[in-house]
């Protein structure tokens, strides 16, 4: 397992490392602290029309900390988790590039995300040695005995870490999502479960004599770390990653197109855990550089939080915001003339707007996931026979593999690029094979299981219509699906007699099991065409690089539909036909409207 804990001070700036060695700290004394926090910057570097740049950031961040030393504030600053994420901006320089970034915010700790394992063991313990040696990472519940990163165990890697600011010492854990191996791809690494890991971390620091402790997890929705406060005693404030939640109120400024409306909550939430004091504060940023949290947290001598506030800064060159002299020079203007040749090659033109919008492709359909699933389907369908594969007869694309959030205007060109940012992995088209009409139920009850946490699994489909019921319980909501030849395969919840078994079209991610698709042990072949080129040459080849709105309309074609079970599940009725989009529905259960929300 990993080494217990790891202490950086001031001494450690100097080169010089100390550990805790089992003697006990002295008591802290009532203070105030500040936490400077960002989760999710995965790789979004370049800035987009003045907003969210990893140079102005650095800027942003800076200023904020000379702030706080001239008013002999004490501070730590921590990140949440996916430092880094499969794209262009990765792919120019291996990561030089986010490593430089993350060297110049000059973070206390960082934690491990789940994205930092997309690329597997190996590249992450690679990623690690191009950051500052004295920035420690950590996580209290993965174990990488016999992994690529046992070796960087009590040098990089850690179960927490103790820092000293003011003269006190402040205990920081952290832990990523138990689900990290099915969305992910962290090879030799053994996920243990959070809350034991936690508790366990959170115990040896206070043994240690340190009772200020800060948890900086990557649980995927900030909803699991409000539940995580209210179970374990010990943690005073939370940062969270992985959910990219807005959290604000009517005095915060947003930056453009966000809107208050659209929060989680205020800033900080409070979750109320039975201590007797105000509560643990919970807070997240949304990702990519968007947002930099400032909490300020009031300790009493018992290292009890009994004041807690602050907001979200946004990352703006409204707000005066120049760009970092050297991040620009040694980050942004390289990336952006690698980036500009990629650019420069045109896929196609679209006459429609296209919607790729993160929070939209995990909760409903959009018109730019049904290109994608429909490239996947058609991909593999030229391909299988020369593959020995069986045809698909329909396309899934998980919503978690379409990123940065693209989107498309009328009239606008798609690049090589373009495609490279909405399908940045290393995953390859896949065919599956021998999917039983069970398995097909079971696959679509996961894809939607999660949708009220915006959920990576939810599915784009392509060559079929699926029916759901959102007000019914998880693993229970599939109501309809029906083949686009007509054939059905499961009506009102069941499976329909005579079903046929089929063959479908995926990424290999989900292929292998990826975001909990139960398909892993099922034939498949992956075929030697990545999911995004697959998009390309769909656009160019089968379209003729025009994306139309006939073929793909802003609103949907209805292959994810709202749908009711009958009141008589063995009376044969009918299920209603396509007609309203499931987006629709979704706005019923999640209680707020994810659609058509543009960049």
């Amino acid at each position: 397992m990993l080494m217990r804990n790891f202490i950086k001070s001031s001494a450690v700036l100097a080169g010089s490392l100390s550990f805790l060695g089992g003697a006990l700290l002295t008591p802290a004394q009532a203070f105030n602290l500040s936490i400077l926090h960002n989760n999710d910057g995965e790789s979004q570097l370049l800035d987009d029309e003045g907003e969210a740049g990893a140079a102005t950031f650095v800027t942003l961040v800076n200023q904020v900390k000379a702030d706080l030393q001239a008013s002999n504030t004490p501070f730590v600053t921590v990140s949440s988790g996916d430092n880094f994420l499969a794209s262009l901006a990765y792919e120019a320089s291996q990561g030089e590039f986010d490593a430089e970034v993350l060297n110049a915010i000059d973070y206390d700790a960082i934690a491990l995300g789940n994205h930092d394992f997309d690329f597997g063991s190996q590249v992450l313990a690679d990623f690690i040695a191009k950051v500052d040696a004295d920035t420690p990472y950590l996580s209290a519940n993965l174990d990488f005995t016999g992994s690529p990163l046992e070796g960087l165990v009590g040098d990089r890697l850690f179960s927490s870490v103790t820092v000293e600011k003011g003269g006190e010492q402040i205990g920081i854990v952290s832990a990523v999502t138990e689900r990290l191996a099915s969305v992910s791809s962290p090879d030799g690494v053994t996920i243990n479960p959070v809350r034991e890991a936690v508790e366990a971390e959170v115990a040896a620091l206070e043994v240690a004599g340190v009772n200020k402790i800060i948890l900086i997890s990557h649980l995927q929705s900030i909803n699991e770390e409000i539940a995580l406060a209210e179970e374990i005693e010990g943690i005073d404030v939370i940062i969270a990653g992985g959910g990219d939640e807005l959290l604000a109120d009517d005095t915060t400024p947003l930056l453009s197109g966000e809107d208050v409306a659209d929060a989680f909550g205020p800033y900080p939430v409070l979750v109320n855990n039975g201590n007797g004091f105000i509560g643990v504060p919970v807070v997240t940023t949304p990702g990519e550089y968007q947002y930099l949290g400032k909490l300020d947290v009031e300790f009493d001598d018992n290292g009890n939080v009994i004041a807690a506030n602050g907001q979200l800064i946004r990352n703006t060159t409204e707000d005066g915001l120049t760009p970092d002299p050297e991040i620009q020079a040694n980050v942004v203007e390289p990336l952006e003339a690698a980036i500009a040749e990629l650019e420069a090659t045109e896929v196609g033109t679209t006459e429609v707007f296209l919607n790729g919008v993160r929070g939209d492709v995990r909760t409903q359909e959009t018109n730019l996931g049904n290109l994608i699933a429909d490239a996947l389907l058609w991909q593999a369908s030229q391909l299988a026979d020369s593959f020995n594969a069986q045809i698909p007869v329909i396309g899934i694309q998980n919503g978690g593999g379409i990123r940065n959030s693209n989107t498309f205007e009328v009239g606008e060109t798609i690049s090589v690029a373009d495609t490279a940012n909405i399908l940045p992995f290393s995953n390859f088209v896949t065919v599956v094979e021998d999917v039983t009409p069970e398995q097909l139920l079971a696959i679509f009850e996961n894809a939607v299981s999660a949708v009220e946490n915006v959920d990576g699994r939810f599915a784009q489909v392509s060559g079929v219509k699926v029916g759901f019921d959102l007000a019914s319980d998880p693993f229970s909501r599939v109501v309809s699906i029906t083949l686009d030849d007509g054939t059905k395969i499961i009506e009102n919840g069941k499976v329909v007699d005579g079903a046929p078994t089929i063959a479908l079209a995926t990424n290999s991610f989900s292929a292998n099991g990826g975001d909990d698709y139960p398909i892993a042990d099922n034939p498949s072949v992956d075929l030697p065409v990545l999911y995004q080129q697959a998009l390309r040459n769909y656009i160019t080849d089968e379209l003729g690089g025009v994306v139309t709105a006939a073929d793909y309309p802003e609103v949907g074609e209805g292959r994810l539909f709202a749908a009711k079970f009958v009141d008589e599940p063995d009376g044969g009725a009918s299920v209603p036909e396509p007609g309203t989009i499931l987006g629709l529905l979704v706005v019923g259960a999640l209680g707020a409207s994810t659609i058509n929300r543009r960049c």
